[in-house]
Formats: structure tokens, C-alpha cells, sequence
């Protein structure tokens, strides 16, 4: 499919990136493989689905271990007025700031993605351990994302919390920091 590739382009989903325009999130072009290759579908299916969420949770688990160790070498290792103005100056709080909001958006991708939802990766790993007949599926996945959509659309626009990921992003990074 050519997009074995860092080109962030060919990862562009059109109707994805319209919504992040008018709802406030979207979605990149679903990675595609044939059930037919897998030894065992059920489990296999589930660690397909895994895949995505957990390279978030580690990319967000890096970013923090490297704002972890900025906070401890600025607070108690770095003894060097000159290593010390540097960790401290603007230019870098802001590129920390930066690291922060990456590992919070990707601690973010990996709770949203989680949600047993269609047609997010969470409905994906909770199906592979369910015994749904295949046109209950059908059905479920069809019925999912307009309603997630729908849910999604409702928060971003009313003060309701329909998905509570803030509050979960705000509590792992106070327990990761």
C-alpha cells in the first residue's frame, strides 16, 4: 500500500482530517491485513488491534522518563551554572513544554483508543474475546461510530463529559510524574 514509510502524507486520511477541522478529532487511514495470514484470528486480531494504543502508551512513557529526567537534573544533579542556565532558559521549558504536550496527547490516543467503542482498536481486542455472531458484529460496528461520532460531537460542543479522558491524561501524568 506504499505507506510503510515516516512520510506523515501517506498516513493522511481526507475525511479524518476534516473532522479534526469540525469536531476536534479525527483519524489517520486504518492500517489494512488479511485475516487469512493469521495463525490464530481471534488472538492475533487482538494484538493487531494492541499494536496502535501501546506505541502510543510507549512513546508517551519515553517523553516522560525524559521530562523526569529533566526535573531531576535540574532540581538536584546539575551543579554547572552554565549546564544549569541552559536547562533553565525559556528556549528550553518551551521545548519541554512540548515533550509534556506530546506524551499528554499520545496518553490521550492510548485511552481513547482503548474504549471498546467501534470503530476504535479497544472494540476490536474485546470482540476477539467475545463469541459474537458474525452479523451481530456487523451490526455493532455499523451502529459504533456513528455513535461515537454523535458522542464525540456532543462533548466537544456541551459541557457534558461523555468520555473522560482529560481527567484520565491528568491523573496518569500526575502518577507518571
Amino acid at each position: 500500500m506504499g505507506r510503510l514509510t515516516f512520510n506523515p502524507a501517506k498516513h493522511i486520511d481526507p475525511i479524518g482530517s476534516l473532522f479534526i477541522i469540525f469536531a476536534g478529532f479525527g483519524w489517520a487511514k486504518p492500517v489494512q491485513f488479511n485475516p487469512a495470514n493469521l495463525r490464530n484470528p481471534k488472538r492475533d486480531k487482538a494484538i493487531i488491534a494492541a499494536a496502535g494504543p501501546l506505541s502510543n502508551l510507549l512513546l508517551a512513557l519515553i517523553l516522560i522518563g525524559l521530562i523526569r529526567i529533566w526535573m531531576i537534573a535540574i532540581t538536584t544533579i546539575l551543579t554547572s551554572e552554565v549546564l544549569l542556565s541552559f536547562f533553565s532558559s525559556g528556549a528550553f521549558i518551551v521545548f519541554m513544554n512540548v515533550i509534556f504536550r506530546a506524551a499528554a496527547i499520545n496518553l490521550g490516543l492510548f485511552i481513547f483508543n482503548l474504549f471498546p467503542i467501534p470503530p476504535l482498536d479497544g472494540s476490536h481486542i474485546v470482540f476477539s474475546g467475545l463469541s459474537l455472531k458474525p452479523q451481530t458484529e456487523i451490526f455493532i460496528m455499523k451502529i459504533g461510530g456513528p455513535l461515537l461520532f454523535m458522542a464525540l460531537i456532543i462533548q466537544n460542543t456541551t459541557e457534558l463529559t461523555i468520555l473522560p479522558i482529560g481527567r484520565l491524561i491528568s491523573a496518569m501524568l500526575n502518577f507518571l510524574l
